[in-house]
């Protein structure tokens, strides 16, 4: 789904959230019904193409795991519903890329079990777009923190790897990595909610909203 630069987004009045945003936020850019309808039609794309492989989730957090937890969940209903089991591990991994709302310049990657076991399994990434591309004029490279992350787990030779991610961001530059499976192509605009942060507030946001200088001002370190 392609959400036009234009798109003025719907008003804040149209919906409910925390009341301590009132005045943080410019509008909903992707309402929380809209996020579960798309997640759950990305699943069933996810379970036509994996055929009978077991699948390792590869989780990051923070900004990740609800959209993970969708998914996933949302794959294992397909499953319970079918005739094919879908075997899934998920495991967790925390990528520290922003400051702010600017990028930085190294990426660290944390956690995770020992990756070595995903040697000869399909290994399905669930990710979250905005905490692994770099969309900033600082940074050379769109999508450098992805393919960090890739070139990471790509050493273990898993027998597949694919990406999902709720959101892709337009920007001037083609010629970045681009997911297998996303849910969302949205303008270059720094968005919270759904678990995004801005310096660790927003995550309780169940919608995707655009903040405002108000309140990034107001949570700025």
């Amino acid at each position: 789904i392609q959400i036009s630069d234009n798109w003025p987004g719907y008003s804040l009045d149209l919906f409910t959230y925390p009341q301590h945003y009132y005045g943080d936020l410019e509008y909903v850019l992707i309402p929380h019904g809209i996020i579960v309808d798309r997640t759950e039609r990305l699943a069933k794309d996810i379970v036509q193409d994996i055929g009978d492989n077991d699948i390792v989730v590869l989780c990051v957090l923070k900004g990740g795991y609800k959209f993970c937890a969708d998914l996933v969940e949302h794959i294992k209903n397909l499953s319970r519903n079918s005739e094919r089991f879908i075997s899934m591990k998920v495991d967790f991994v925390r990528l520290k890329s922003y400051h702010n709302d600017q990028s930085m310049q190294d990426m660290q990657i944390m956690g995770g079990d020992d990756l070595s076991k995903l040697t000869g399994k399909v290994s399905f990434l669930c990710v979250l777009l905005t905490l692994l591309f770099m969309f900033y004029k600082d940074i050379v490279g769109t999508g450098r923190t992805m393919k960090v992350l890739l070139n990471n787990i790509e050493k273990y030779k898993p027998k597949m790897i694919k990406v999902a991610s709720l959101l892709v961001k337009r920007t001037s530059r083609p010629d970045g990595y681009r997911p297998d499976y996303y849910g969302f192509e949205i303008p270059d605009l720094f968005v919270v909610g759904y678990a995004l942060d801005y310096n660790e507030h927003f995550r309780d946001l169940n919608h995707i909203c655009v903040i405002n200088d108000h309140g990034k001002a107001k949570y700025r370190v």
